[in-house]
């Protein structure tokens, strides 16, 4: 990992040298993310300084914390979703592998602990294509499928009550909506906003309820409001993985960007970056 803090065009480059950044999550004054090539969890403050948190040898992707402050981390290849305890040690939180032998993907957890993981449904690179599920890891340890037919989950946010969760199917190019019931299933699915030709990827919730995605091949975050009104479009010059509110005044998008030839060579180079940006519209709900 390398240190840098570029300013340009209202773009600032907290960070350099990552293989493959994915799941920004503000939390406790700094940014963490997964450096997904690198098999790393890390985190950066707004100065640049950065702390490798864990290494986590079954490929980590989605990251989310509980609400007494423990961060969970998807493992891809053996599907467990791990704890990251404060002394410094890993243990599985839940076991997912009986759901799913494909590859596990993006997390969110909501304000009562609920954890929703993605799974893909198919072998990714090089598999053919099918569509995924959601699974729920509820804070007793309890696991079940909430959701199903999902045109590969990728990021999912959770609105401020707690009463919706919106979720990218990249594939299918549209955000997707269901209903949170009290026990944390998921009901009333609705399109949130049919995207047209984009693949979204990350996403994170703002306080006037709209939605920042992140697109990989159209090297841009966008904001839309519901029904897919386009309010604002940042690109930058390499692929956009996902994105995230916070900083200090929740105002900042940060950007996981890497240039990308697709997933086979995600591991090829040290592209990726942290982008910084303000924004009008402070971050809301989770993560």
């Amino acid at each position: 990992m390398s240190q840098a803090a570029v300013t340009s065009n209202n773009l600032r480059v907290l960070m350099t040298g990552l293989v493959f950044g994915e799941s920004p999550r503000w939390h406790d004054g700094r940014l963490w993310f997964v450096d997904f090539g690198a098999q790393e969890v890390g985190a950066v403050d707004m100065q640049g300084n950065q702390e490798l948190i864990t290494r986590t040898p079954g490929m980590p992707m989605g990251i989310g914390f509980l609400p007494d402050g423990h961060l969970l981390i998807v493992s891809v290849r053996d599907g467990k979703l791990l704890r990251h305890e404060p002394d410094g040690s890993v243990v599985v939180h839940a076991d997912l592998s009986t759901l799913s032998h494909h590859p596990w993907g993006e997390l969110v957890v909501d304000g009562r602990g609920n954890a929703y993981v993605g799974n893909l449904g198919f072998e990714f690179p090089g598999g053919e294509f099918a569509p995924g599920t959601v699974v729920l890891v509820r804070p007793d340890g309890g696991v079940r499928q909430v959701a199903a037919e999902v045109a590969f989950p990728n990021g999912m946010a959770v609105t401020p009550d707690n009463s919706t969760l919106i979720l990218a199917e990249t594939y299918a190019h549209r955000l997707t909506a269901f209903h949170i019931a009290a026990d944390g299933s998921l009901s009333n699915r609705r399109v949130w906003a049919d995207l047209g030709d984009a693949f979204p990827d990350g996403i994170c919730l703002d306080s006037e309820g709209a939605v920042w995605y992140a697109d990989v091949p159209a090297k841009r975050c966008v904001r839309v409001r519901e029904g897919g009104d386009v309010l604002q479009t940042i690109e930058i010059d390499r692929g956009c993985f996902a994105c995230t509110l916070g900083g200090e005044d929740g105002r900042t998008l940060f950007i996981m960007a890497a240039e990308y030839g697709g997933a086979r060579d995600s591991r090829a180079a040290r592209t990726g970056q942290v982008v910084a940006v303000q924004v009008a519209a402070p971050r809301a709900g989770w993560p």
